[in-house]
């Protein structure tokens, strides 16, 4: 018994073996939850098609995109109000062909769409003529500028069955993890309202992590929730393995004393 906490000491009156190992076990878990920000990261980067991790890519995972681009919708609109009709649907096709870059300013065509930009629409269009009005107006001088408004996105969420498993294998692997944790900082000798309120933040995180995966799916606003969610549960449990990494090794008021009984039992 003598190996066992006493009351307000903590994890500190532990034997130097067992507060050693639970120090290395911490560490690795502090390296598992940055390798996990870094992997979600890295897994949805560009999964909206576009360049840089955004809230856009979550969407995309577990809600998907389906964004028509904004030339193709001005055009469908009606402008510029001066296009000739022929020519509205002759960039409407281009827009809808999949050949975009190809066909931009080719001489295969009748009228190449770059030649219709630059008729009907560079006037405008134009990164000098946005500052003199002040208004975000879109530059359509270069085609980086074109591609940028003229691709539609549609982006499909992740099948059903592949979010059952990664949702099997994530519910029971973090809950158990967070339930280690907790019981790991219900030993410590910190005072319990801040223990407590961790605990409940690092709980509720995980619910609406997971659920949030499933929730998305009906409505994108639940992608923040995901995100917002799943920080607070690795953020509250980072404060939890630290603050239990602070109790095996801040002395208790004690420790001297029940090391020096540990050693006479």
């Amino acid at each position: 018994m003598g190996s066992m906490p006493i009351a307000g000491e903590g994890l500190s009156s532990q034997p130097m073996g067992i507060r050693t190992g639970i120090s290395a076990l911490i560490v690795v878990l502090y390296i598992g939850l940055l390798a996990s920000a870094t992997h979600m990261v890295s897994h949805f980067e560009n999964r909206d098609e576009r360049p840089g991790f955004t809230l856009d890519d979550v969407t995309g995972a577990y809600h998907g995109i389906d964004s028509p681009g904004l030339l193709g919708t001005a055009l469908e609109r009606g402008h510029p109000e001066t296009l000739p009709a022929a020519q509205r649907e002759l960039l409407l096709s281009w827009l809808t062909g999949g050949r975009i870059v190809e066909d931009y300013d080719s001489l295969d065509l009748e009228i190449p769409p770059a030649e219709i930009i630059d008729l009907s629409c560079i006037e405008c269009h134009t990164r000098a003529a946005g500052a003199a009005t002040g208004s975000v107006i879109p530059p359509l001088e270069y085609f980086d500028d074109i591609k940028e408004i003229a691709f539609s996105r549609k982006v499909l969420p992740t099948p059903v069955e592949v979010l059952a498993a990664s949702t099997h294998a994530h519910a029971l692997a973090l809950s158990i993890q967070g339930l280690v944790v907790i019981a790991l900082a219900c030993m410590t000798r910190w005072r319990r309202r801040w223990i407590s309120l961790l605990i409940a933040i690092m709980g509720l995180g995980l619910v609406g992590d997971v659920g949030g995966w499933w929730l998305a799916r009906f409505s994108p606003s639940w992608t923040l929730c995901i995100i917002v969610s799943g920080t607070a549960y690795s953020v509250s449990q980072g404060i939890l393995l630290a603050s239990v990494l602070a109790d095996l090794w801040w002395p208790g008021a004690s420790t001297s004393g029940t090391k020096q009984q540990t050693d006479t039992e």
